[in-house]
């Protein structure tokens, strides 16, 4: 392809998605799906979905898709949105399904148009992720989506600029969001329960079992990456001892 063309292209691709981003916030999008906001606006959201129940979840897909794939930080809000719109089991499924494509869409921008401008911006960062991408992709890519020691955009991009395919990436990618999928819907469809029942939202919330158990759940998933860093420090000074 003309290196002219290549670099027309390349440049729109990214006007592109930096104009989708300029306009979910200049809209008011993704203040909208901030927690606030959407426990304020729980009944439209939950009429909604009452009156579409094939269609909402494909919708909801849709939408967090496309927050993963600009990099939007409203993946947690989302998360507790799907579990209080369609239950733990449908909230997981569909938060899962969102995450991936997003990640697998962005994955794509990342290799493609947009390489030369996010190695430009984000090359130091990514470097520090290429010794275990080059070493064992899957199973490395996997412990980032368990243990969330780098951003999630992070994980999202440093993959495809470092050369990973995208079956493990993406296969990493469905395994890896599962348990903080998981644990994020319960939170929400305990809420929901407790909202339906006509509660106004207050802190005791935070101490019913359907919502503090999977709160605890999160809490040792955040835990997780402390945890790691302790023991690999524990290695590292053990080493010299070591015949």
């Amino acid at each position: 392809m003309n290196r002219r063309i290549a670099t027309g292209l390349r440049l729109a691709g990214l006007g592109a998605v930096f104009g989708l981003c300029a306009i979910a916030w200049k809209t008011g999008m993704v203040q909208a799906l901030y927690w606030p906001s959407l426990v304020e606006h729980r009944d439209v959201w939950a009429a909604a979905a009452n009156a579409h129940p094939l269609t909402a979840p494909f919708g909801y897909i849709l939408l967090y898709a496309f927050a993963v794939a600009m990099s939007l930080p409203v993946g947690l809000w989302l998360s507790l949105l799907s579990g209080l719109l369609f239950g733990i089991w449908l909230g997981t499924a569909a938060t899962i399904l969102g995450a991936t494509l997003g990640a697998v869409a962005l994955f794509l921008l990342a290799r493609g148009l947009l390489a030369p401008f996010l190695t430009a911006r984000f090359g130091a960062r990514i470097a520090r992720l290429r010794p275990g991408i080059e070493r064992d992709g899957f199973s490395y890519l996997l412990a980032l989506r368990l243990m969330p020691v780098f951003p999630f955009w992070l994980v999202n991009l440093a993959p495809a600029l470092l050369g990973m395919r995208l079956r493990p990436y993406s296969a990493a990618t469905v395994l890896g969001v599962i348990p903080t999928s998981l644990v994020l819907n319960a939170v929400g469809a305990g809420l929901g329960e407790t909202l339906a029942s006509g509660a106004r939202p207050n802190a005791s919330m935070l101490l019913e079992p359907k919502i503090l158990l999977p709160l605890l759940a999160l809490a040792g998933l955040a835990l997780m990456p402390v945890l790691w860093r302790g023991w690999r420090a524990r290695q590292v000074r053990r080493a010299p001892d070591l015949p």
